[in-house]
């Protein structure tokens, strides 16, 4: 298990607003506020978790290359919802909400690049 990952952004204040949009329909917030960093997280079920989030960004020089970073949204609404959040937000489409079958029958997915060109996803399994 993945307990939390992050990376580097130019722009830490322009990163940090378009992360709390974009990945607030998925449940994310800032869960810790660094002058050089933040962590976002979501509530888990069973309570536990880093208390300081599972994704971070940092002010720094972004990797090369990007990464990609999937999160898991629970219905296919909220992968939607990321989507328009993170396009008013600023990001880039890097491909509208829908099934990619090709990865699995009920893979429903979102894609966006963000300021730095991260791809970043929203992704829900569930068959419905």
């Amino acid at each position: 298990m993945i307990d939390h990952t992050g990376i580097n952004v130019r722009d830490l204040d322009y990163a940090k607003n378009f992360y709390r949009a974009a990945l607030a329909p998925l449940g994310y917030r800032i869960l810790k506020d660094f002058p050089n960093a933040a962590g976002f997280g979501a509530p888990r079920p069973d309570g536990g978790g880093d208390p300081g989030g599972d994704f971070w960004i940092s002010q720094g020089t972004p990797y090369e290359p990007r990464s990609h970073i999937a999160f898991s949204a629970q219905t296919r609404h909220d992968v939607e919802a990321f989507h328009q959040a993170a396009l008013a937000a600023g990001g880039t489409d890097n491909g509208g909400p829908g099934i990619r079958a090709h990865y699995h029958a009920n893979y429903y997915a979102a894609f966006i690049l963000d300021l730095d060109g991260y791809n970043i996803e929203a992704v829900c399994h569930r068959e419905i």
